[in-house]
């Protein structure tokens, strides 16, 4: 998949502005491809539009959910605890210049904000948004290797003693989840492989 494509033709939608859509993908482009970022960057948006492509039969508004994909990370900086929220007002800004209705844009809103604590929702595409995000926990153990590796290189500016009880903290959340998974689809896919992967990541943590 041509993510430049995918991203100007969702745009092509709202607005024939070519130079504005133009805008909207380079900013976009740029952001994901920050030299800080080793996981957060457009390869997993990639992955994201892969996994959901494998349940679009079940999502009800396609093109809101891919907006909020290309914008749920647009904003991330290591050191910060609100890279969400600037995400989310990012995307509202963005998305009223390209002519969203409010409403739809306010769905985009929730669900990047979503992303932060991953819980479950009342709204079933947020879920299946959700359940991408994480899918790369659920990943073969060399891959989920790689991901752990792509992550403490996001937060090589803190020490071990720093990062250690910060990356305990986030596995024991999602841990501690009924389910890491909401919907059945991803629970069947990821569920029993992503928790034996972050308890191993825990035990070699201590």
């Amino acid at each position: 998949m041509i993510l430049e494509e995918t991203f100007k033709n969702l745009c092509f939608h709202y607005s024939d502005d070519q130079k504005l859509i133009e805008k909207l993908w380079t900013e976009v482009s740029k952001n994901y491809a920050e030299k800080s970022r080793h996981y957060h960057n457009l390869l997993h948006i990639k992955n994201l539009f892969e996994e959901i492509g494998q349940v679009k039969q079940h999502i009800k508004k396609f093109e809101i959910i891919s907006f909020s994909i290309f914008y749920h990370d647009v904003i991330y900086n290591a050191t910060s605890k609100s890279n969400e929220e600037k995400s989310a007002d990012y995307a509202v800004k963005r998305l009223t210049d390209l002519d969203l209705n409010t409403s739809d844009i306010e769905v985009i809103c929730s669900q990047i904000l979503a992303t932060k604590s991953h819980q479950k929702s009342n709204d079933t595409d947020t879920n299946y948004l959700l359940d991408a995000d994480l899918s790369i926990l659920g990943k073969n153990s060399e891959i989920y290797s790689q991901y752990i590796q792509q992550i403490r290189k996001e937060y090589s500016i803190y020490p071990d003693f720093v990062y250690k009880p910060g990356r305990k903290k986030v596995l024991q959340h999602f841990l501690d989840l009924e389910n890491i998974y909401k919907t059945e689809f991803f629970r069947e896919k990821y569920e029993a492989t992503a928790r034996k992967n972050m308890m191993d990541e825990l035990k070699n943590l201590n």
